[in-house]
């Protein structure tokens, strides 16, 4: 028989992740419930996916930038913004100009198209926010607005440098 020790040593259970209760786990499926029920407004009306909807936000928000400048934005790889900047480009939503001060990237903007779309969704992607957040107090809301950009914070601290989703 083995001592008592030894087998209460063999039943103890190692560690286990529980997804559900797995923050990180719930944080990706909160993102992905939520950039799924937005992107039914901008899929269905313009035909845009999430990685074209986030090219053509940041290009309505900032005006011009460079592929890796919405990559980093966006916190998408840049195969994703250049597979979505071609769709775009190609569907003349987007134009390309020099970056007169770096001739290796090209800065990017939005076509007079592009910037129709951009101020057709802005509202109704700012609606979609104030639907998804009014189940919370507006105390709940500062706080999870605050929760949040420290935990951004602290995220990219952890991340290995230039990593991005994908």
């Amino acid at each position: 028989m083995a001592p008592r020790s030894a087998a209460k040593k063999q039943e103890a259970p190692s560690p286990m992740v529980v997804l559900e209760h797995f923050l990180p786990y719930r944080l990706n499926v909160l993102a992905s419930l939520t950039s799924n029920a937005l992107a039914q407004i901008y899929a269905e009306r313009f035909g845009l996916s999430i990685p074209a909807w986030r090219v053509i936000a940041t290009l309505g928000q900032y005006e011009y930038r460079t592929a890796r400048d919405i990559a980093a934005h966006g916190v998408m790889h840049k195969s994703t913004v250049s597979r979505a900047v071609s769709a775009l480009e190609q569907r003349g939503l987007i134009a390309r100009r020099p970056n007169e001060d770096d001739r290796r990237e090209e800065l990017l903007q939005l076509t007079e198209e592009g910037r129709e779309i951009y101020e057709a969704l802005a509202p109704e992607a700012l609606a979609f926010e104030e639907r998804f957040i009014s189940v919370l107090t507006e105390e709940e809301q500062r706080v999870l607005a605050s929760l949040i950009d420290r935990l951004s914070g602290h995220a990219r601290q952890m991340a290995p440098e230039g990593e991005a989703e994908g």
